[in-house]
């Protein structure tokens, strides 16, 4: 019951980024790292590029290797953009893994005053960045990471995914986290991370010693900021993102068996955390099964914090949640088979060894290889007005977030930051429809209308 009322009390807590963020006046470097992501990268792309309210994006692509043709999706989505450039990580040295060495690759070459670091299987609204960034400045923190949707299909997705916010909503005192430099009281999500540039580059960024071989390099990342006196954690990123992190129970079952032995600190911390999850969550529901009222009670609190959890982040609540001790039982034995394969030397990803796994696995997002750069966006459009509809639904809200006037033309270069070198200025974007202009102020062209066709 405890940890349910602690439950509670975080999602009072919960940081979240405003829907009408203010336009944010400083360069912003997006640095998105892709091995293999042919099928999911240009629907991420395509939803960074209709950002609003960014009108100093720089979008660095890192290349990890990749021989499925993700570079030339990349390109023939990006469309000529001058806002986005292709880079090429390569072999990752010895000792570092190859996300962090990508990141670190195209950390060195950004401009911006904010580092955004994202996956390719993820989705943003358009006002995500202006939102995440307004939050990091406003909240004098140096990083935040808000935590996206979480999309469940299938049943083990069901049982498996909701406890990723779960469980740090249900452990993790956020605002004692924030300013704490224990690394135990550390929690952030590399699919949407979003960090001030000088206490990145003060920390060691992902070149620091403790996160270049990291499997959970989002986390190492955080306490080495926080380490340099930086201050941060994860936020609520319910309506700024999206992400389907394995489409089926295969791609779950092997996905968390490439990453779960890193999380608890080894053998020894990993069987102590689901002992304790057994005793808190798996003993009172077979207590109950005998007619124990306080076996029942102990149930009863779990689902309620599931329960609390799935409504804050638009999950799946019910009847989901009355399954919670199976969640438990299932990701008891994800630990047990992750262990036991690092033990073995077994994990790889992608051809490559990884010597215990890795902390991000790409998955499966809609999008075509060599498609338009407007089929890209209709599919991202068609995607955000599903946002929260599991993927069996439809007719769900539009979450586009409209801004309050429309995109100003001939914008000057920011003022008091170095132009980047031979790039050509970011080009203008159109206004959005259906917006007034303000005063003095003349509106582009109206963009073509969204598809409103659910996914």
């Amino acid at each position: 019951m405890g940890l349910t009322v602690h439950t509670a009390f975080n999602l009072r807590a919960l940081r979240q980024p405003g829907n009408d963020p203010d336009e944010v006046g400083e360069r912003v470097t997006v640095l998105l790292p892709v091995r293999n992501e042919a099928e999911r990268v240009a629907p991420c792309l395509a939803s960074l590029l209709d950002q609003i309210r960014v009108p100093y994006l720089e979008i660095l692509v890192i290349d990890d290797g990749s021989t499925d043709g993700t570079v030339d999706v990349v390109r023939a989505t990006a469309a000529g953009d001058p806002r986005v450039r292709m880079l090429s990580a390569g072999d990752p040295p010895e000792g570092w893994l190859g996300k962090p060495n990508a990141c670190h690759a195209g950390a060195r070459l950004a401009s911006g005053s904010v580092l955004v670091f994202v996956d390719a299987d993820v989705l943003f609204a358009p006002h995500a960045l202006a939102a995440a960034v307004n939050l990091l400045r406003k909240s004098d923190l140096q990083l935040v990471s808000p935590y996206p949707r979480q999309l469940a299909g299938t049943a083990g997705e069901r049982l498996v995914q909701p406890l990723l916010q779960w469980s740090w909503l249900t452990t993790l005192p956020l605002h004692k986290a924030e300013n704490s430099p224990r690394a135990s009281l550390s929690a952030a999500n590399g699919q949407f991370l979003v960090v001030d540039t000088e206490i990145y580059r003060d920390s060691g960024g992902h070149a620091a010693p403790t996160v270049r071989g990291a499997v959970l390099d989002d986390i190492a990342l955080l306490r080495s900021v926080k380490a340099a006196g930086g201050r941060g954690g994860v936020v609520d990123g319910t309506h700024l993102a999206v992400c389907r992190m394995y489409g089926d129970w295969a791609e779950l079952r092997d996905g968390y068996t490439k990453s779960l032995w890193s999380a608890f600190g080894g053998r020894t911390g990993a069987g102590a955390v689901v002992a304790g999850l057994g005793v808190v969550y798996l003993v009172p529901p077979i207590a109950a099964l005998t007619g124990s009222l306080t076996g029942f009670s102990g149930y009863l609190a779990g689902v309620i914090g599931r329960y609390l959890v799935a409504e804050r982040t638009d999950g799946r609540s019910l009847p989901d949640a009355l399954a919670h001790p199976a969640s438990i039982g299932v990701f008891g034995w994800l630990v047990g088979r992750s262990v036991r394969a690092s033990s073995r030397g077994e994990l790889s990803w992608r051809g490559r060894s990884i010597d215990g796994g890795s902390a991000r696995q790409p998955v499966f997002v809609p999008g075509a290889s060599g498609a338009s750069m407007a089929e890209h966006r209709t599919v991202t459009n068609q995607i955000f007005q599903g946002l929260h509809a599991e993927p069996d639904q439809l007719a769900a809200p539009d979450l586009r977030t409209e801004p309050d006037q429309p995109a100003e033309p001939d914008r000057p270069a920011v003022p008091d930051r170095p132009a980047v070198p031979d790039r050509p200025a970011v080009p203008d974007r159109p206004a959005v429809p259906d917006r007034p202009a303000e005063p003095d102020q003349s509106a582009e062209p109206d963009r073509p209308a969204n598809s409103t066709e659910s996914r």
